[in-house]
């Protein structure tokens, strides 16, 4: 059983802002959309992908990779929506088919192509019309191309619509080196200059540029922080209560993913984070917090309890978009509506009505 709560201000906070949060759970295949009802109360749309997990979005598109391919949906609804009811509709239009090459954060370039970590083969690459990726730039440290997930480079942050900085969580060249190193191996590496900006990081994750600052998740050890330019050190922010993964900037606030560490994986246990959350006398969460990042407050909160979803991978800010919905594969919804151009708008048919 899903049971997912909002603090008591969360939709009025996402009306303010004209926002919607799309969420990715790998962990049991969901992509979540968390929006406004049009009596206020907090809205949750969801539909199964396997093994989604790194995305990008705006008002009328969304990439999501999933476990062997990545997908553009695109909005179908125009105008006012029927009813009041939902006003964005996200439907699948183009999946590549890329092999389980475990895609990681996902954005999009100036030209407006896809652009992918690949965490499996250790690079940043895109897609190809004809093979599975384009490798486009791995760490220098990084000897060749390889099925290996040497350092487990993961985050991914974009300047003037290229890839800038990275994360990964160690600077190993054999495979599997990194699970060695996730205490303190952690860097965060420009990608112009292949040089390493920051480092002694634990398992870090989704480096964002924002406000002339590179904020990302020291996620081992529980903190939302910014690199300090000139030093490199890492600031904290704010302490996240659960293994923080997914970060979106809006205004003076970051939404932050947060998950439960798996117990049963060795990777997860030991962690600074352990010993942090202990001394708070809390226990780790699986939700989402908006964290104000003048103060460091957490002004905003959802949490997802039960044994349904226990972890998230990424979370992004859609603008302009009050209540969306998505298509999926699961339902016979996406082959019995059709939408078309003709003239100045878009038409639409649906089967049986």
């Amino acid at each position: 059983m899903l049971n997912i709560l909002g603090s008591r201000n969360l939709t009025t906070w996402l009306t303010q802002h004209h926002i919607s949060l799309a969420i990715s759970t790998y962990q049991a295949g969901k992509l979540l959309l968390v929006g406004t009802k049009p009596d206020g109360g907090l809205a949750i749309f969801e539909r199964t992908f396997n093994r989604c997990m790194g995305l990008w979005g705006d008002a009328q598109t969304i990439w999501m990779s999933t476990r062997y391919q990545l997908w553009r949906l695109e909005n179908m609804l125009t105008g006012q929506p029927p009813g009041g009811e939902f006003d964005r509709l996200f439907v699948p239009q183009v999946g590549y088919t890329t092999g389980d090459i475990d895609i990681h954060d996902v954005a999009v370039d100036g030209d407006g192509n896809p652009i992918f970590i690949s965490t499996l083969f250790n690079c940043i690459a895109t897609i190809s019309q004809r093979r599975s990726f384009t490798p486009l730039w791995r760490p220098n440290f990084i000897s060749k191309l390889a099925a290996e997930d040497r350092c487990h480079l993961n985050g991914m942050a974009m300047q003037d619509g290229r890839p800038r900085y990275v994360t990964a969580c160690s600077r190993s060249d054999v495979i599997d080196g990194w699970r060695d190193r996730r205490h303190h191996g952690g860097v965060v590496i420009d990608v112009r200059s292949d040089q390493i900006i920051a480092d002694g990081l634990s398992m870090p994750h989704s480096p964002r540029l924002y406000q002339n600052r590179l904020w990302l998740l020291d996620s081992g050890n529980g903190f939302l922080g910014f690199v300090d330019g000139k030093t490199g050190t890492f600031e904290r922010v704010a302490f996240c209560p659960g293994y923080a993964r997914g970060l979106a900037l809006i205004g003076d606030y970051a939404v932050v993913g947060l998950s439960k560490p798996r117990d049963d994986e060795q990777s997860f246990r030991g962690l600074n984070l352990d010993r942090a959350l202990a001394s708070r006398d809390a226990a780790p969460r699986c939700g989402v917090q908006v964290i104000d990042l003048r103060s460091g407050n957490v002004v905003h909160w959802i949490r997802m309890e039960g044994d349904v979803i226990g972890e998230l991978y990424d979370v992004v800010v859609l603008p302009d978009t009050r209540r969306p919905k998505a298509l999926g594969f699961k339902t016979d919804e996406i082959q019995r509506n059709v939408w078309f151009d003709e003239g100045d708008g878009v038409q639409s048919w649906s089967a049986g009505e």
